[in-house]
């Protein structure tokens, strides 16, 4: 069988590769089932990985020979992506076409020829580098400055595994013996890297575990607001749950409002893999005559497609639409006061604020008053009103609008004027705040999908908010509050980032260059030279997942299919898969069997598949060699609604709020006194937007790209050609904004403001408001000879402003910025896709300057067993976005998190039940 074989041999293709043994290796590792074994499987009918059949066909399994075999191999490869199935062809071991396989209904050029580009790029990290200054410093015995102001700008010095590794577990046994394991800090928080089990900060998080834990972020850039909100409010997390099955739309929506929402451009991509089955559920809801509403500031994608009317608003001022139009329908009338009565509480004090009576001397919420904030006119606000109470409406929130300044207000403004209208729970209406993601609106199988290790017990209690970086290491110590809880920011010395570009995610760029200074070692695990990896001292050259084998799902709540990641071709250059690096440093610290368990990375695939509901009618040998297994949906599915049950009976069906119904004011927020979050939805002025800009400035805002996943792919060429301007990132303007400037289309552009600058393409349009700028999130950055970002990277121009004192949330769209005509740009267009000067060197430490032996005593106190419920929590439902200590949350919110959480964790009845026990026995009191 070749179960196990590619990977127990991986690690001795990389020696042979670099041409070094390391110092940490052993036996188990250097020798697999051999190429006879490789030749039996073949000979029993299986189809073989690519490795499996360049192994059997070998006639020496010494290692050099099986990686000649490997690079001779030519044929076809199923793998899977974020960005979609796909069937690599194979010549010679390199790819030379990806086509998408047939389960893909709406392929995208991301995954035809972004994966190809990005597999080959000359951004790839080629081998371990660490930065000039750091080695300098490490060399003299940490005496004097690793100078960090050189971070983006220092040299490379190329070194061994051996060395990169030495270096990275002396920085973090140092960091802990200085300032204990709260001075370790992971940001690697969200495993977007790649769509597999063997996930970079889930091993990354096993890892730290093992030897005492690290400090870590809580929450999300994605959607930080929302996720801390919603459970006070309507008793689930909301932004990721599953939305009302698209058939119950087809069938009963006469309404769609958009909020900020764009299913057409962000169901593109997808968590685990995407299959883009959603797509032809739009279709449908469209042509059995539903209409289309949008509110954004621009016209989306979806509206092309949708046909929908656009309503422009000025940007973070939905709060105030939603409760001018509440105001109207309570004025007129025209509200539901027996679902009011039956389904809300706090009704009466959310009346008063709306008609001007709760004594906090603002006026009435009338159209006219939202006319001046929103920019709306007020009788359009009273028509769209009407048209929602007579129609049976669908709202649709998106996580665009919660990633602002009080952003939780317009998702709780939302819910409240949903509850007016009185149709949460009807087939095809009510609330939903992810049709955007995961293709929502996909029927639910409810099946059990795979998954891999476990990361284990963190006793460290030290976090930060995911957006928070920048203050955490500016101020050390620092008191701050989250979730209605008070805490400290630890005091920081090192920093391990894999699998997640914080150099892309975070807000206000230069501040995050600033505070990096305070940390002695920043070390990037990354397979491409993007910024997170420019600004680190120590650089671990990781694979993609296209060298690697894995598996994952289709659809984040669908679950509807199990796919086979396959190795496609050799590991890049001189480049480990993140589990070989992390079993490399467990064994360099003494905690290799502990972070393995004795298994290897296929054990790992077999076991998680065969813990998946696809296991019941598809054999594992048949799956892997397939490359697809599926997981029936019930029929029932199909016609599923969003908070149906809780609608039919609010009684047996109870919210997981504090009220068991829905909270239009929170009691629970009010006795948290938190000065900037009021117990109910409320129009609180933002930092900063169009209605306290300068004259001249316009609001950026920065969605999700149609071409990339965050800031993945944006080095493959091929992609860039379809939307960069001069090289560059495309600025999307107004046409009166653009004849105001002297601009036009094609020209390049300076956007400016006190916290940084970037140049940018000219992209005129009339489908976005005067006013409002739109720029892309995610570009890599690159600084020219003025220091301004030569890319377009939005986050140098975004504050580090938190929402508020309850969630401490991301603030990327309340920015405010100068526009100019560019007249001054560096000649060449952007280098941010060039690698840097890297310097060879055969520098070698002795195996003591590491001190690697001071891990033990740090792993005797770590390792004590787990509970069976404690192993299933940490295993399976701390992969991705939210708590990851069950004492950060409360019981009631923990019972409103986790009926999504388990779904997507896959956990069946009795494991549900058992890890729900152990979440409120220690749940915040």
């Amino acid at each position: 069988m070749e179960l196990g074989l590619t990977l127990r041999l991986n690690h001795a293709i990389h020696t042979m590769e670099s041409k070094v043994i390391p110092m940490f290796v052993t036996r188990r590792h250097l020798l697999g089932m051999g190429a006879a074994g490789a030749l039996g499987a073949m000979g029993a009918g299986m189809k073989l990985s690519p490795l499996s059949q360049a192994l059997a066909a070998a006639a020496d399994p010494d290692p050099a020979a099986q990686l000649a075999a490997l690079k001779a191999f030519s044929g076809q490869v199923p793998h899977a992506t974020h960005y979609g199935p796909l069937l690599a062809t194979v010549k010679n071991g390199r790819i030379v076409d990806v086509r998408p396989q047939a389960s893909d209904k709406r392929p995208t050029p991301m995954l035809t020829e972004g994966v190809l580009d990005r597999t080959y790029d000359q951004t790839r990290i080629t081998g371990p580098v660490v930065r000039k200054s750091y080695l300098e410093w490490e060399q003299n015995g940490r005496k004097g400055s690793n100078k960090p102001e050189l971070r983006g700008k220092d040299e490379w010095v190329e070194v061994s595994w051996d060395t990169a590794l030495g270096l990275t577990a002396k920085a973090i046994l140092d960091t802990i013996e200085k300032h204990g394991n709260e001075g370790c800090f992971s940001s690697s928080y969200g495993g977007w890297s790649h769509a597999g089990i063997f996930r970079p900060n889930v091993l990354q998080g096993r890892f730290f575990n093992l030897l005492g834990g690290c400090s870590m972020t809580t929450g999300d850039y994605s959607a930080g607001a929302g996720q801390i909100i919603m459970p006070m409010v309507i008793g689930d997390m909301e932004v990721y749950s599953a939305q009302t099955a698209w058939e119950v739309m087809r069938d009963n929506t006469e309404l769609v409002v958009f909020i900020g929402c764009d299913p057409d451009k962000n169901n593109r991509i997808e968590y685990t893999v995407a299959d883009h089955e959603m797509f032809a559920g739009w279709d449908a809801i469209k042509a059995a005559g539903c209409k289309f509403m949008s509110i954004n500031p621009q016209v989306t994608t979806t509206d092309e497609k949708m046909g929908s009317e656009w309503v422009r608003i000025i940007p973070n001022t939905d709060t105030a639409l939603f409760l001018a139009m509440g105001y109207h329908l309570l004025s007129t009338k025209k509200h539901n006061q027996a679902f009011i009565d039956k389904y809300t509480v706090g009704f009466d004090r959310y009346r008063a604020y709306l008609e001007g009576k709760d004594g906090d001397g603002s006026p009435p919420k009338t159209p006219e008053w939202a006319e001046k904030i929103t920019g709306i006119p007020a009788a359009k606000i009273r028509s769209m009103a009407e048209l929602m109470a007579s129609k049976r409406t669908q709202l649709c929130g998106s996580w665009a609008i919660q990633r602002a300044h009080h952003g939780e207000m317009p998702y709780w403004a939302i819910v409240n004027f949903a509850c007016i209208l009185g149709n949460i729970g009807l087939p095809g209406q009510g609330v939903g705040f992810s049709w955007h993601y995961g293709g929502g609106g996909m029927p639910q199988s409810g099946g059990v999908a795979p998954t891999g290790m476990s990361q284990g017990r963190n006793p460290v209690k030290k976090i930060c908010p995911a957006s928070r970086i920048n203050e955490m290491l500016l101020n050390p110590g620092k008191a701050f509050s989250y979730n209605g809880s008070q805490y400290t920011y630890p005091t920081v010395k090192l920093i391990y980032n894999a699998g997640n570009n914080v150099f892309s995610h975070q807000q206000d760029l230069n501040e995050l260059a600033r505070a990096l200074k305070n940390v002695d070692t920043y070390i990037c695990q990354e397979p491409w030279w993007n910024g997170s990896a420019r600004w680190a001292d120590i650089v671990l050259a990781a694979t993609t997942t296209i060298e690697r084998n894995d598996l994952s799902t289709a659809g984040t709540y669908s679950i509807d299919k199990v796919f086979a990641m396959k190795q496609v071709v050799a590991p890049q250059h001189n480049a480990l898969d993140d589990f070989e690096i992390f079993r490399r440093l467990s064994e360099l610290c003494g905690i290799e069997y502990a972070f393995t368990e004795g298994k290897t990375q296929m054990d790992y695939v077999r076991a998680a598949y065969e813990g998946s509901t696809a296991a019941k009618t598809t054999p594992f040998d048949k799956f892997w060699a397939e490359g697809m297994a599926p997981i029936p949906v019930p029929q029932q599915a199909h016609r599923w609604t969003r908070h149906g049950e809780f609608r039919e009976d609010p009684k047996k069906h109870a919210l997981h709020t504090p009220s068991g119904k829905i909270e239009m004011y929170s009691s629970t927020i009010e006795k948290m006194k938190i000065a900037d979050m009021p117990p109910m939805p409320k129009w609180q002025e933002p930092g900063e937007y169009l209605g306290n800009a300068r004259k001249g400035q316009v609001h950026v805002v920065s969605p999700h790209p149609y071409w990339r996943l965050h800031s993945q792919l944006n080095n493959s060429a091929r992609l860039r050609k379809r939307y960069a301007i001069q090289t560059r990132e495309p600025l999307t303007l107004s046409v009166e904004d653009a004849r105001a400037n002297g601009i036009k289309d094609g020209d390049l552009v300076e956007l400016f403001n006190d916290r940084g600058a970037v140049v940018v393409g000219a992209r005129v349009s009339d489908k976005i408001m005067p006013g409002v700028v739109s720029l892309y999130e995610g570009a890599w950055p690159q600084l020219d000879s003025k220091g301004r970002c030569n890319n377009g990277q939005i986050n140098f121009l975004t504050s580090s402003r938190g929402a508020s004192g309850l969630t401490q949330a991301a603030t990327a769209n309340s920015c405010i910025a100068s526009i100019r005509k560019c007249r001054d740009a560096d000649a060449g267009g952007t280098r941010a896709f060039a690698p840097p000067k890297i310097r060879k060197s055969d520098i070698k430490f002795d195996a003591q300057f590491f001190g690697a032996d001071r891990a033990v005593s740090l792993r005797e106190k770590a390792t004590a067993s787990l509970s069976p419920a404690e192993k299933i929590f940490y295993q399976r439902c701390t992969m991705c976005h939210g708590p990851r200590d069950p004492g950060q949350f409360t019981e009631k919110q923990w019972l409103g998190i986790t009926p999504s959480m388990f779904q997507r964790a896959g956990l069946n009845d009795n494991e549900r039940k058992v890890v729900l026990e152990f979440l409120l026995k220690n749940a915040k009191q």
